[in-house]
């Protein structure tokens, strides 16, 4: 299974009124093992930033002024993400946007490009409500190293949730493949049994006389369920 783990950064909060995605960062895994394929960029949103976006990711438009814009990298990232799955903390939030850049150059939204949208802020509310589940707090939780994170940025924030997404999913992952183990070994003797002659013994004589000793043994105190279930009649033809 080949996912993406993917992160934005934007000018503000709502692309709705115009803000822009500034940064996009996707790491590749491949059957749960990180890859060396990741893609990231900066980009130029022809805009300002808003105070309190910058106080988050500390990027600036100065640095940004040299930057390609996204209809200059949209080719490169749909190829990079398409039929991947992608993994995204608080997936609506960058989904919005990125289907906000798409609108404006009359691209299809990203779910045409992907399998699969999985929301690891979900995810994580239904193993730990009532608690608090932003990227810091997982990475504490599940012992993933997030020192190096002062700031928010795309690439770090990226490689930090596909760790911290593998290490939710670990113990699921073990139980799929000892499901599979068991199944294949059902598969199995399924098939063995089906190709086997069964040799049938009857009790007859002093094995049949203990029998029927055990049974009034049961029944001393009240009558067991093997002596009420009527015998079958013989036939008389």
């Amino acid at each position: 299974m080949r996912q993406i783990f993917l992160d934005t950064e934007t000018t503000g909060l709502y692309p709705a009124q115009g803000h822009r995605i500034i940064e996009i960062a996707g790491v590749e895994v491949i059957n749960r093992r990180i890859t060396r394929n990741h893609f990231h960029v900066y980009l130029n949103p022809d805009r300002e930033i808003d105070p309190a976006a910058q106080e988050v990711h500390g990027i600036t438009l100065e640095f940004l002024q040299d930057k390609p814009h996204f209809i200059d990298v949209v080719d490169e990232f749909l190829d990079f993400v398409k039929d991947g799955e992608l993994v995204i903390h608080n997936a609506p939030f960058d989904v919005g946007f990125l289907n906000a850049e798409l609108g404006k150059i009359d691209r299809p939204k990203i779910e045409t490009s992907t399998c699969n949208i999985i929301d690891t802020l979900k995810m994580a509310k239904e193993m730990r409500p009532g608690q608090r589940n932003n990227l810091d707090a997982l990475c504490r939780h599940f012992g993933v190293n997030n020192s190096k994170r002062t700031l928010h940025g795309a690439l770090l924030d990226a490689e930090l949730l596909a760790d911290v997404y593998l290490a939710m999913t670990r113990g699921q992952e073990s139980l799929m493949m000892d499901m599979h183990e068991s199944s294949v070994t059902f598969d199995n003797g399924a098939t063995r049994l089906e190709n086997h002659v069964f040799r049938v013994i009857k009790a007859e004589g002093d094995d049949l006389i203990a029998h029927e000793d055990y049974l009034k043994g049961l029944d001393k105190n009240s009558p067991s369920v093997w002596t009420t279930i009527q015998k079958p009649q013989e036939s008389t033809e």
